[in-house]
């Protein structure tokens, strides 16, 4: 008897085990590893030359525009600089066009680097921002907005009754926020297509806002006591109408410009928050809070392949270089805790910094860090 109930026991350990095993073994997830690319300095380096009987470049989607210091330019993934330059005044850069403009600009120089030609627009009476292969020139008193082409015709203007405080533009689409707490949304023809106000907070102001590559979401930070995080979708077969579809008071807010970004392929939004970043999930509409030190100075803006880094500023020189990877959702929906999130905390020294992504289909991602002067490119895998 005694024999038989050892046996007994033997096997219901046998049988929990199996079940153990079955049910609550998982896989050992792969670690996010940072490997060593190039590292070129901006000063002094020299430019890629392009031929004359080469084509002029096609495809801007794996030049990384940079600012470092007193540099501006574009590099590719290799490392070769295709534009390199001294940053006399003012600039503003985008995938494929970049802007050089002094304090009370009357004129802007505009360069193309697909050709590599720059042209100068005269009388325009305000500040460049190069957005969706668009060039908009907000009015001096930050009350206007103009869309220009690169013949100098004036495609549209719209004046507001109160400066503008938050910009966007993607899919032909243009978003604007500003000091009373009006949010507007316009078409390609410069038309209002959606107007908002949200209340709420005691002082209206809309202080970050952002669309998604296909313009059916809206991203926006507004308010101050109490600031407030709001996301908004476009309605099935509509062109200009959104409804709020998540709602989030903010404990404590900021009084300046807050960074809104969609990421990882639009899968994704992150905003800032006083104490850290927030990361809501387009699949299960929910929210993570990632609590961080310091000021954020600088994030990427990219996210791709569920990765997220940015830096902090501690002091005037001590940075400190933060990986996230985004959390897979469980079952229920609901993401993994920021524990989980932050897989990498780098501190460094330096004034002057730079933080980018590159990369496509058929080009691994690549991190580039810049400072002091010098840009380091690390390669992204898992292993």
């Amino acid at each position: 008897m005694a024999q038989k109930q050892k046996r007994t026991k033997i096997v219901i350990i046998l049988f929990i085990f199996v079940i153990y095993f079955f049910v609550a073994a998982r896989p050992v997830p792969k670690e996010a590893v940072l490997t060593l690319n190039w590292i070129n300095s901006v000063s002094g380096a020299e430019v890629l030359q392009k031929t004359d009987d080469e084509p002029a470049l096609s495809s801007f989607d794996n030049l990384l525009p940079f600012t470092l210091g007193d540099r501006f330019g574009y590099v590719d993934p290799s490392g070769q600089f295709v534009l390199n330059k001294i940053k006399r005044n003012d600039i503003y850069l985008s995938h494929n066009m970049w802007t050089e403009y002094s304090a009370e600009p009357s004129s802007i120089v505009l360069g193309n680097i697909a050709d590599n030609s720059q042209i100068t627009i005269e009388n325009t009476r305000g500040y460049p921002i190069l957005l969706d292969n668009r060039i908009f020139i907000f009015g001096s008193e930050q009350n206007s907005i103009s869309e220009i082409d690169v013949f100098q015709n004036t495609l549209w203007t719209y004046e507001f009754g109160a400066p503008l405080t938050a910009f966007d533009a993607a899919a032909g689409l243009v978003l604007t926020g500003s000091l009373d707490g009006v949010m507007e949304v316009f078409n390609s023809a410069g038309e209002r297509i959606f107007y908002f106000e949200p209340s709420g907070s005691r002082y209206s102001v809309i202080l970050g806002c952002a669309l998604s590559r296909n313009g059916s979401r809206i991203a926006v930070v507004c308010g101050i006591d109490r600031q407030r995080f709001l996301i908004f979708e476009r309605l099935p077969g509509s062109v200009g109408e959104y409804k709020i579809i998540y709602h989030e008071f903010l404990e404590t807010g900021f009084r300046r410009p807050v960074r809104v970004l969609f990421v990882d392929n639009d899968q994704r939004i992150v905003f800032e928050y006083e104490g850290g970043l927030g990361v809501y999930n387009i699949k299960s509409r929910r929210v993570v809070h990632i609590p961080l030190e310091g000021s954020i100075t600088a994030i990427d803006q990219s996210g791709e392949r569920g990765f997220l880094f940015l830096i902090t500023s501690h002091s005037e020189s001590q940075k400190k270089l933060t990986g996230i990877r985004f959390p897979p959702d469980n079952l229920l929906g609901i993401s993994s805790s920021p524990e989980c999130m932050i897989f990498m905390k780098a501190p460094f020294s330096s004034d002057n910094i730079f933080l980018g992504r590159s990369g496509g289909e058929n080009i691994s991602s690549q991190l580039v860090i810049g400072g002091g002067t010098a840009l380091i490119s690390f390669n992204l895998e898992e292993k």
